[in-house]
């Protein structure tokens, strides 16, 4: 049987008077890649910013077994979320080796060189630039460089969110197929919300499609993509 690391129940969310979530449920099991679908305005950016803390919600959130929905956004770091926003969110004035480093600011132990060194490996083309600025890199490679960052606090779960905005379909392609060795390399559990449904659903474990603040439909990706009433209604292709 699965076990469930993250368990989200009756989640609202909202903006001052503006509600965006209207009370949804899911679950990410340990080593799963789940996948979030739906148009701009559905609320999935707002659903990760909802389990980091970083937005007004009511409900639950459950990581690893205990509530956090009421937890300042450091402090779910420390427990083993890393988030990987929209937009990539590095540090354009610094370099690529300074990003990484900044990524393991929740840890004290003496291995963060080693690790820095085990991404560079994994985005060799991070290794080829350790000291250029992050802005200067293109957009695939900050995009590289943000899931590597996340990866330095050595979390148990990584959101990410739309890591296919803006990128070159190859290089899509690429930064889905490195997302998909890291979840079998390192048992990583992640939790991707993406508009490109065809490519993340080639990578998940379950699929979970927003509509208007609600989950309209949920279910494995290959009952969701071979469903054409779905894919039309839902996944716009």
């Amino acid at each position: 049987m699965s076990e469930a690391l993250l368990h989200v129940s009756d989640l609202e969310a909202a903006y001052g008077d503006v509600k965006v979530l209207h009370g949804i449920d899911f679950t990410v099991n340990v080593g799963d890649i789940s996948v979030v679908l739906g148009a701009n305005g559905a609320g999935k950016t707002t659903t990760l910013r909802a389990i980091c803390g970083q937005v007004h919600t009511s409900g639950s959130i459950a990581f690893n077994g205990a509530e956090i929905s009421q937890e300042a956004t450091a402090d779910i770091v420390r427990r083993g979320i890393a988030h990987v926003p929209q937009g990539r969110g590095t540090f354009p004035e610094l370099t690529v080796t300074d990003n990484l480093e900044a990524g393991a600011f929740v840890r004290k132990d003496p291995e963060i060189n080693a690790d820095i060194d085990k991404w560079f490996e994994v985005f060799p083309v991070l290794g080829e630039r350790p000291d250029q600025l992050a802005g200067s890199l293109s957009g695939g490679e900050q995009q590289m460089l943000a899931v590597a960052r996340a990866m330095m606090s050595r979390p148990r779960l990584l959101l990410l969110d739309e890591p296919s905005l803006g990128l070159a379909p190859i290089i899509i392609e690429d930064l889905f197929g490195r997302l998909a060795a890291i979840n079998a390399d390192e048992g990583m559990t992640m939790l991707i919300v993406e508009q490109n449904a065809n490519l993340a659903l080639a990578v998940a474990s379950h699929a979970y499609v927003l509509e208007a603040g609600t989950i309209a439909i949920s279910g494995e990706p290959e009952v969701l993509s071979g469903d054409e009433a779905v894919r039309r209604a839902y996944l716009g292709y």
